[in-house]
């Protein structure tokens, strides 16, 4: 197995090494996205080739069912990179387009599926998990199960060297490498042994304690109006050790103190010996905190006001040329390796 590498390794032999990931187009952007994945997207232009992609095909493998999510796809499309743009993302660095601008991607995944055992799919994390969690559409397709295959020939057909994510995501990382070496064993080295890129990203709980997820409903969207940033913060669940404000607060098992932790600065210390002496109760760190998040978000919000959707359109037209010089050419690679 290959070493995973750090954030700071993007050039090797004064060439960059090249990036892929994506994010599905369901809905509002929320704050586990930008902490999560966009700050450290942004970062990574500079010294990495990134390609960026709206993973339009990968949102429909759990909302296939209903024409509202349908339409909802497409619409969230041009919000999700106004949002991208907003936060950092520069076309001029990057590669920005939409999943199924590109054929190549379906192509190879057709083709990865023919030699990818059922086993491995079903030992996913992320498929066990969104079984028991997501209870409002029928997730018995093949298409679902079948999500790891795209996810590799959406790196492989770019030979991606890295993909950036946390640690909790290596499992996902793994069947990518599995399938490209199997694929090579049978038909020669056409593709890379892809390394994640190891980014250290705080995981911000949703308000209700769970994973934060636009799938559960709990939420901090980026796009929130003040009133509804400090309604959703008010039902968040703090520490349940602490019943009355006169008890000492454990801040490192809280989720109103994990939000602290990313947009408090030295407040967060402050916050955290508080907490820790009985010194503030939970709703006055609450409404703090609701406050700390809407000046966190005032400047994004700026940026993201002043795109036009005409220009994005144009950004994803001019990636979707781009990606599909890529991905064309790994895919006659994979044809003359077939010999078909």
């Amino acid at each position: 197995m290959k070493k995973d590498i750090n954030i700071n390794s993007g050039i090797s032999n004064g060439v960059k090494k090249r990036i892929l990931s994506g994010m599905r187009p369901t809905g509002a952007m929320h704050l586990g996205h930008y902490f999560g994945a966009l700050k450290n997207w942004a970062a990574l232009q500079d010294t990495y080739e990134t390609f960026y992609m709206v993973a339009d095909w990968h949102a429909m493998t759990t909302l296939y069912d209903k024409n509202a999510d349908m339409e909802n796809i497409r619409s969230s499309t041009l919000e999700m990179v106004a949002d991208w743009l907003a936060c950092g993302i520069d076309p001029e660095k990057s590669c920005i387009f939409r999943q199924s601008d590109v054929p190549a991607h379906s192509e190879l995944f057709l083709i990865l599926s023919m030699v990818t055992p059922l086993g491995w799919l079903m030992r996913c994390p992320t498929y066990k998990e969104q079984l028991r969690e997501i209870k409002n559409h029928d997730l018995s397709t093949f298409g679902f199960l079948g999500y790891p295959v795209l996810q590799a020939a959406d790196i492989l057909i770019y030979k991606a060297d890295c993909v950036p994510i946390g640690v909790d995501q290596m499992p996902h990382l793994e069947i990518t490498r599995e399938i490209a070496r199997r694929f090579n064993h049978f038909y020669g080295n056409v593709f890379p042994d892809p390394v994640g890129l190891l980014t250290k990203s705080p995981k911000l709980p949703g308000i209700d304690g769970r994973k934060m997820s636009k799938s559960y409903g709990n939420a901090i969207n980026l796009e929130d109006s003040d009133e509804v940033i400090s309604e959703k913060v008010s039902k968040m669940i703090t520490d349940p050790a602490r019943i009355h404000p006169s008890d000492k607060g454990h801040p490192e098992i809280c989720a109103v103190y994990a939000y602290w932790s990313v947009v408090g600065g030295e407040k967060a210390d402050e916050i955290s010996s508080s907490c820790k002496n009985a010194g503030i109760g939970c709703v006055a760190c609450k409404k703090d905190l609701s406050q700390a998040l809407i000046k966190f978000l005032e400047p994004l919000k700026a940026r993201r006001e002043k795109m036009k959707l005409e220009k994005i359109s144009e950004i994803l037209a001019s990636g979707k040329n781009a990606a599909a010089r890529v991905a064309g050419r790994t895919l006659a690679e994979v044809k003359e390796a077939l010999k078909i």
